[in-house]
């Protein structure tokens, strides 16, 4: 399943977990599952609103007590030791990291010493997990988006007055195609810029698909110019079949990011790709290099969405030896798939549904399902994997 977020007035946390309880999460399921956070001392209510005549989703989150202030460090360490699926420790990382890093270049601290409401806020981890949850749970495997629209003027924080956008959401929409609305208002928020950063493969129009359903997020004001929503779109991404070619190809824009290091402990590559690969990016390999001098080196190539360009960069340049790193777009065509749960020996299992250039199904059972399976049972990965091929694909060959 393919999401388009439709940010025509805007972005925040608030709206996006509006428009994707629009879609069909449970509120209730959602409470549930952040309490493995695990977090105390909030609730969601959520109702019925009207913008400009269109029905929506409003969320607010409510915080009682006085939940404490924290740091990126204690943030990574809350959502590391939870018992949160790994892909959405994954995505929510991702998100609170690009505020960390906006707001360590603002104040010129260190990104790990990053200390301020904002980033420890109750209401921030209940809207950036709780939207990685609800993606996960409406089986979205895709995400693009709208050009983000901007408001003006200024807004009053904890620092004073200053001005909208934000310093925090400018940084972190580095790279990311945005526009003014001459709307005196903040319509995009550092915790929604940070969302969208995350999740969203590339920012352009809708794309060729076929919608299934679409769901409204409601902002805190009804403004008089255009209606406060957040418009998510699902549906299928329609197979690109240029003139000439039969086959089932999406085609999408991609990053290749490189750089060759010849004065690193190997040790540390292992760790990197891990990195990396928590980062979200597509790909990462090694290659064999012969540098200047005739030195042996290693040449690093990741493959990521262009949103999280600069979240690679950063992770070479601070993980690495290296003084510098290339990197260019490319288009890249690939087969259609879409994640699924599959019945099997084993219970309900994650997979992929893939389809081949001549129309065929076929489907891949997830590694890491498997890997949880064979640690469970004490049985070969190597086995399960197998197992879980066959069952699932056995219709395909009958």
């Amino acid at each position: 399943m393919h999401a388009y977020f439709d940010c025509f007035s805007g972005i925040s946390g608030d709206m996006v977990l509006g428009a994707l309880i629009d879609l069909g999460v449970s509120p209730r399921w959602l409470e549930d599952r952040l309490r493995q956070i695990p977090l105390e001392g909030f609730n969601i209510d959520v109702g019925r609103v009207t913008r400009h005549g269109i029905g929506a989703c409003g969320v607010t989150v409510g915080v009682s007590g006085s939940p404490p202030s924290r740091n990126w460090t204690d943030i990574r360490r809350l959502l590391e030791d939870c018992r949160l699926p790994d892909s959405v420790k994954r995505a929510s990382l991702s998100a609170f990291e690009r505020i960390a890093v906006a707001e360590a270049g603002i104040h010129h601290s260190d990104v790990d010493e990053v200390h301020f409401h904002e980033l420890g806020g109750v209401d921030a981890l209940v809207d950036i997990v709780g939207a990685m949850l609800c993606i996960r749970k409406l089986g979205i495997a895709s995400v693009t988006a709208s050009r983000i629209a901007l408001g003006t003027g200024s807004v009053i924080c904890r620092h004073g007055v200053i001005p909208v956008p934000s310093p925090a959401t400018v940084a972190i929409l580095k790279d990311i195609p945005v526009y003014g609305t001459g709307i005196k208002q903040e319509l995009t928020t550092p915790t929604g810029a940070a969302i969208v950063a995350a999740v969203a493969d590339e920012i352009g129009p809708l794309p060729l698909m076929t919608i299934r359903k679409v769901g409204y997020g409601a902002g805190k004001r009804d403004l008089e110019t255009t209606a406060n929503l957040l418009r998510i779109i699902i549906g299928k991404i329609d197979a690109d079949r240029p003139a000439g070619d039969s086959g089932r190809l999406g085609r999408e824009t991609v990053v290749v990011v490189e750089t060759v290091i010849d004065d690193m402990n190997p040790e540390i590559f292992g760790y990197l790709m891990e990195k990396l690969y928590e980062d979200g990016v597509h790909d990462v390999c090694w290659l064999p290099a012969q540098m200047k001098k005739n030195r042996p080196g290693t040449l690093v190539q990741v493959v990521c969405p262009p949103a999280r360009t600069d979240t690679v960069i950063h992770r070479l340049l601070k993980e690495t030896t290296s003084l510098g790193v290339r990197y260019h777009a490319v288009q890249r065509k690939i087969l259609f798939r879409e994640a699924i749960e599959k019945p099997s020996s084993y219970g309900t299992v994650r997979a992929k549904r893939v389809v081949t250039p001549d129309g065929k199904v076929r489907f891949l059972p997830e590694y890491e399902a498997c890997r949880q399976i064979a640690i469970e049972q004490n049985r070969p990965l190597r086995d399960v994997y197998e197992t879980l091929s066959r069952e699932m694909n056995a219709d395909m060959a009958a």
